[in-house]
């Protein structure tokens, strides 16, 4: 696990281990083969490691991932990521010291040379996008992600509302913003995509069913290719105004459609983010 400085990488390795792992916080990257052998060889079988910006030789760590799956090992790599404003915040909440702070650098040039240090790692992990979550949800989404066997392409399905940014960890973005807006009934304005009023407007327009079904077409043609690319995670990021009505059913009805086929995580950013 890596990820940038207040994303919440702290709280990722609370819930690993409270889910059996044995944790090992701040590995040089250089030490990651030797550690496993020895945790191995000391009888633990689930390990969780957390390398940051401050590791040696964290341009290694690709090669050193390469050398534990030749020898079967299993790896996953999470990498945990916030937006410079909310990193921002946190750290003036918290009152933390950003550990590449000093040295001429003020907390926001901190921040993005962190992003800048650590793309390589982000290049290869399943992104996690922690802007706006409360701790709670990000421990649920991180159960939910410890939950998916690694023996197949993790297709994760993410509403999000526009006016609070593209997610980070989004692979394709899908704009249904042109759809008809359930916000503008009344009766449907406090309810989200989940509720089966908003499911039944929705449903009776024609440009919803064609559009569902387009995207649906379009993902069921290219995951087989993605697939057969190695990759483990790919995130479908569907953005509307506010990301409560036409992003939300969207996703729900993408989800279930993709199930039988593919493991498959839904995030509801707007509903979930914290107040």
């Amino acid at each position: 696990m890596s990820g940038l400085s207040g994303s919440g990488k702290s709280i990722a390795l609370d819930v690993l281990e409270d889910a059996g792992f044995y944790c090992v916080d701040n590995l040089p990257a250089m030490l990651l083969a030797e550690v496993v052998r020895f945790l191995e060889g000391a009888g633990h079988d689930r390990v969780a490691v957390s390398v940051d910006a401050r590791s040696a030789a964290l341009a290694a760590l690709p090669e050193h991932l390469a050398a534990l799956r030749d020898r079967g090992v299993e790896c996953r790599v999470l990498f945990l990521e916030a937006t410079a404003p909310v990193l921002l915040r946190r750290f003036s909440e918290t009152r933390r010291r950003h550990p590449l702070a000093g040295a001429g650098r003020t907390l926001a040039e901190a921040i993005e040379s962190e992003r800048a240090l650590l793309a390589g790692v982000a290049a290869l992990a399943h992104r996690m996008d922690t802007s706006g979550l409360q701790p709670r949800t990000l421990r649920n989404w991180i159960k939910d992600l410890l939950a998916v066997g690694p023996e197949a392409l993790t297709l994760t399905f993410e509403s999000f509302a526009f006016r609070d940014g593209i997610p980070l960890d989004a692979d394709w973005v899908v704009d249904a913003r042109m759809l008809p807006n359930p916000h503008y009934a009344p009766e449907l304005r406090e309810l989200t995509g989940r509720d089966a009023a908003v499911a039944r407007y929705l449903e009776a327009e024609p440009t919803v069913a064609r559009f569902f079904e387009d995207v649906r077409a379009f993902l069921a043609r290219w995951l087989p290719e993605i697939a057969r690319e190695t990759r483990a995670y790919v995130t479908v990021a569907v953005g509307c105004t506010g990301g409560r009505h036409r992003s939300v059913y969207l996703v729900e009805r993408l989800a279930a459609a993709f199930r039988s086929d593919w493991p498959v995580l839904v995030r509801h950013r707007a509903l979930e983010a914290a107040p």
